[in-house]
């Protein structure tokens, strides 16, 4: 209570763009070391960048999304500093011109709503990988991940909780996936962030502050705040000072250690990226770009409430990911049957992923085959337990869903004579229930339903089993 936390953040996201920011090499994940590399990447003498359009486009849409002003004339910077993961012993960014600036997001942390300002989105090269082997005690080196193209988003030091950083960093995610800029795997590094952080007393001068880098989970960037905000505090109570760093977290040690310290602007040694022409995006150009802005989350939340007649809950649920929302539409136009295929969405679908282990970015259902579902169910040709089952054969093993129907016999059978047949069966074999029903006991009735749907080997009407049932203890 008597220390007040102060963070900034700077995060990475890797953009789903399918060539790297200078050059036509894939930007896939993954591949054997050293293979999506070309002259330019791999930093030769005499190679000259080649900017990648749709890297502006993206960062133009995100920029819009976080209520930034968008610079029709910006440019590349050169950091001169080393990086032994890129080649050409320097990174392409923007640091004195970034193509949008003054942006914000609202977040809402523990039932408050905030205003978290944005400095500056820019657009730069992601740096390759080092690979350290133990063994031998020497350092391999990938350069499949270099000149990928990055956004940095930074932040203003708005933050006091590690609650409204995770907010924020949700929040952000969710914007950058709707506009489809960002894959945001942060597995495999897609998103990643930076915290500044520092502490100070409550309304006093800012603190030194220190940065932790590269935290890739929600839950590694919470427990890291707690471990540096109680770090920084201990060393402040015992009377020492905080040194500027960048530290290093260890998730599974649970404690972050020093790399190198903080340097400045000026330790990088910029200057204007000599071999890029600055960007310019005219009226034109920037009209395309506003045309192309997708819905977003909390839009589509509204209008599925508003329009599709969910509840608040499941619109949630349904845009908890994109590629969620997007299954959804799907299944919704084709079929015509929203509300069916929302508690589809959010039950049974829901349901399988959890038991298969299957995120939402890998999510890959077959709509075609679920809207046929959704219809046979509406349409009264199948009951609720030959649908669920059938959901699960779509969903693991992709069957088609009539073929799969026809084959288990499991339309349902509304033929009077049929279920008359198993209603009076049911009836002669459980006397006890019938007495049941008589004496005014309600369960009596669900229990020989049950037994003639067991007798139809789950394939009756309800409905019809029901009013059959009924009419005939009624005599």
């Amino acid at each position: 209570m008597n220390w007040e936390i102060v963070m900034g953040l700077e995060v990475h996201a890797e953009l789903s763009a399918k060539s790297k920011l200078f050059c036509s090499c894939t930007t896939a994940f993954g591949g054997e070391p050293n293979t999506h590399v070309c002259p330019v990447c791999s930093g030769m003498p005499g190679t000259l960048p080649r900017l990648n359009r749709a890297v502006v486009e993206y960062a133009v849409l995100t920029g819009l999304a976080l209520n930034c002003e968008i610079a029709q004339s910006c440019k590349f910077d050169r950091k001169h500093y080393f990086y032994p993961d890129l080649p050409k012993a320097f990174q392409v960014s923007q640091l004195y011109s970034p193509i949008c600036c003054n942006g914000h997001m609202e977040i809402e942390s523990d039932g408050v709503k905030k205003t978290i300002n944005i400095r500056q989105i820019h657009m730069e090269e992601d740096a390759g990988k080092l690979i350290h082997d133990a063994r031998t005690g020497s350092t391999l080196m990938d350069f499949n991940r270099s000149c990928v193209p990055l956004l940095e988003i930074v932040s203003q030091p708005d933050f006091r909780t590690a609650g409204e950083v995770i907010s924020y960093l949700e929040k952000l995610r969710e914007t950058l996936l709707y506009l489809g800029v960002c894959d945001c795997k942060m597995q495999e590094g897609s998103i990643r962030a930076d915290v500044n952080l520092s502490v100070r007393k409550p309304g006093g001068h800012l603190g030194v502050r220190t940065e932790m880098k590269n935290l890739n989970s929600f839950k590694a960037v919470a427990r890291a705040i707690e471990y540096e905000s109680e770090r920084q505090i201990n060393i402040l109570e015992s009377g020492g000072q905080i040194t500027q760093e960048t530290r290093r977290w260890d998730d599974d040690k649970g404690i972050s250690s020093g790399m190198r310290s903080k340097e400045n602007a000026q330790d990088y040694r910029y200057f204007p990226e000599p071999d890029l022409l600055p960007v310019c995006i005219d009226d034109a150009w920037l009209r395309q770009i506003k045309a192309s802005f997708p819905e977003l989350a909390h839009q589509k939340r509204e209008r599925y409430v508003k329009e599709h007649g969910v509840s608040a809950a499941q619109a949630s649920l349904l845009t908890s990911h994109k590629n969620i929302s997007d299954l959804f539409d799907a299944i919704s136009d084709k079929s015509n049957c929203p509300l069916e295929s929302a508690s589809l969405i959010t039950g049974e679908i829901m349901r399988l992923m959890n038991s298969t282990d299957t995120l939402p970015e890998d999510l890959s259902a077959d709509a075609d085959k679920l809207s046929v579902l959704v219809m046979l169910l509406s349409e009264g040709k199948i009951n609720r337990n030959a649908y669920k089952k059938t959901v699960g054969a779509v969903f693991v093993h992709g069957v088609d869903p009539e073929s799969y129907i026809a084959e288990k016999g499991l339309l349902m059978v509304s033929d009077d004579s049929a279920v008359t047949h198993a209603v009076e069966s049911a009836i002669a074999e459980n006397p006890g229930a019938v007495d049941d029903w008589y004496a005014g006991k309600e369960k009596a009735l669900g229990f020989l339903m049950g037994q003639v749907m067991k007798k139809m080997r789950g394939t009756g009407n309800p409905e019809v089993v029901k009013k059959i049932l009924k009419k005939m203890l009624d005599k």
